[in-house]
């Protein structure tokens, strides 16, 4: 089994330069043209946040939860990181969109044969040992690309080396079950767009922690509507019994007549 692949990501040391998102369209195939956010025709966008800057790309979760939702095994990940797109599986759901933690994948909704659109992570690249389009293109070593375990132990000794730098805190480590995309930052990640209330647990497990509690609701659900359904029932029957003996009737006979 390949050891999985992911990239560290350094925001100290980006400059902005978006050679990066050059390369990811040339390498994709896109429109040469710069773009701000994420598109159809852009997999990976920088922001800036004061005089730093920020690269948003799909993460590649560990345990992704677009993979989870897709009916179809459209999404799939495979054991060296990428979380792949198979466009002839796809029927359109968008549930992967409504899934992302991230808020990544982007749909061609003037197509009409639309598919979903997002980092690819260079799977073929990969395949034949090489980084990723964009870690190569990064003239600084911003992104640099190799092992995910042999990064987070570089994460961690930037952050020992230099603890006035970074916050101490690898962004992607453990994030949502952790993903491909790691960071480090010297400010905290909230000042930079990063969303820190995700948690740790993989959103699929969560899913599934609220499903699992599904029958044990129907259950009780089932047995109060049953309560319910027997008291009204049996408080007509006391009515008319009352009424049978007010009228002089046994309640029997009534039934009778």
């Amino acid at each position: 089994m390949p050891n999985k692949k992911a990239m560290l990501i350094d925001i100290s040391l980006c400059v902005g330069c978006n050679a990066c998102q050059a390369a990811c369209k040339e390498e994709n195939g896109l429109p040469p043209r710069e773009e701000k956010n994420l598109s159809l025709t852009a997999y990976t966008a920088l922001n800036k946040y004061n005089d730093l800057y920020v690269r948003r790309m799909c993460q590649h979760c560990d345990v992704p939860t677009c993979v989870s939702v897709c009916p179809v095994g459209a999404l799939t990940k495979s054991s060296a990181g990428p979380v792949s797109y198979d466009g002839e599986k796809c029927i359109g759901c968008r549930y992967c969109l409504q899934a992302c933690p991230f808020h990544v994948p982007k749909y061609e909704w003037s197509s009409t044969k639309p598919s979903i659109r997002k980092c690819k992570f260079c799977p073929d690249r990969i395949a034949k040992g090489l980084p990723t389009a964009c870690a190569e293109a990064c003239p600084t070593g911003a992104t640099i690309f190799g092992d995910r375990d042999a990064l987070l132990g570089e994460a961690t000794r930037r952050i020992n080396a230099e603890p006035e730098k970074y916050v101490t805190r690898i962004y992607g480590d453990l994030d949502v079950g952790g993903t491909s995309m790691l960071f480090l930052s010297p400010v905290p990640f909230e000042q930079l767009g990063f969303d820190s209330r995700l948690g740790k647990l993989p959103m699929p497990m969560l899913t599934m922690s609220a499903l699992s509690k599904v029958p044990n609701v129907l259950s009780v659900g089932g047995v109060l509507l049953a309560g319910i359904w027997w008291i009204t029932n049996r408080r007509s029957e006391v009515q008319a019994h009352e009424s049978a003996l007010k009228n002089g009737k046994h309640p029997r006979q009534e039934d009778e007549a």
